[in-house]
């Protein structure tokens, strides 16, 4: 059957006073669903027209009625959300976009609620919440540093845990800790800012601050584990596929009872010399299976960033499996 070339279908908004909370500063939403479904949408009062292929006119309106079902619950609206919900639309999965904004994680520091964005951040939750040790496994801006924080702040308000342990291992690319001006603490904080910036979106950096002075929050490099058992504590390891499989090793055997590790990492982006093997690559070929440990792989679709940074991972895709026929 011939797809319809000019379908046009109009979203009556309901509540005209939440009309410009659906259209976005500027209208960005609005772009945001012409680009990404490939139609056009006129506003007109509390009313918008959406003109396209049918397919993708019928899914246009389904993003505007899930957006407006969200603002109806009293939830504002991000950049963030219109693409999600456009993501789902176009994978068929925007049934369970409600479902988002049923159950918040936390509230950041300036009080609003953190939710998971997508399929896969929720299937990073409920593993999270379901086994002692989570990995985490996929590209940069997918959420996965900031959701394991929101999680350890959550169990550690709950009394679950009695302190958060966050650590990465300290190699970048071309660099040597040692040509690094400063002491040690100077020298590792630059590796673990994007930890430092989640803890004080989360919790502010004045309470970050205080507890990581108490030694209720530890931000320490890798080395720092070796030797120790982590009880009734919550472990993030951050930036795993730059660990070595003895490190890897080493930091799985710390656990101790009343812990949860969650560790994340992208083994597209493996920075260790020499060609060495990833101990994150090593454990997911090993403990694939092993009860209590999860596995959630995220993908460019998860990303929750701007729009273009998505489109620039799976171009970066695309050209490595290239290189590899």
């Amino acid at each position: 059957m011939t797809e319809t070339l000019n379908a046009e279908r109009t979203f009556e908004v309901p509540d005209a006073t939440k009309t410009a909370s659906l259209l976005g500063v500027n209208d960005q939403y609005l772009t945001l669903i012409e680009e990404g479904l490939n139609v056009v949408l006129h506003p007109f009062g509390p009313a918008i027209k959406i003109s396209g292929k049918s397919d993708q006119v019928d899914q246009g309106y389904a993003v505007l009625d899930n957006l407006y079902k969200v603002l109806e619950k009293g939830i504002s609206i991000s950049s963030a959300d219109v693409v999600s919900a456009l993501k789902m639309a176009t994978k068929g999965t925007l049934e369970y976009f409600q479902d988002f904004y049923n159950q918040e994680i936390i509230t950041d520091a300036r009080h609003r609620a953190i939710r998971v964005k997508n399929l896969g951040q929720r299937r990073y939750v409920d593993s999270i919440d379901h086994n002692d040790i989570t990995f985490g496994i996929g590209p940069a801006g997918t959420g996965k540093t900031y959701i394991a924080v929101a999680k350890a702040v959550l169990a550690l308000k709950k009394g679950q845990v009695q302190r958060l342990i966050l650590t990465r291992p300290a190699v970048e690319a071309g660099e040597n800790l040692g040509f690094l001006p400063g002491d040690l603490k100077e020298k590792v904080d630059p590796y673990l800012r994007p930890v430092y910036d989640a803890l004080y979106a989360i919790m502010g950096q004045d309470q970050t601050n205080r507890l990581v002075d108490r030694g209720t929050i530890e931000i320490a490099p890798l080395a720092y584990m070796r030797g120790r058992t982590l009880e009734e504590a919550f472990v993030i390891l951050d930036e795993a596929q730059n660990t070595t499989p003895a490190q890897m090793k080493m930091f799985l055997t710390r656990l101790g009872f009343d812990s949860k590790m969650v560790i994340n990492g992208d083994i597209t982006q493996i920075d260790l010399p020499h060609n060495q093997k990833s101990g994150l690559v090593e454990a997911q070929q090993i403990l694939t299976g092993v009860s209590h440990i999860g596995f959630v792989e995220f993908t460019a679709n998860d990303v929750v960033r701007h729009p273009v940074v998505a489109s620039i991972i799976a171009a970066y895709a695309d050209q490595d499996l290239k290189r590899q026929h």
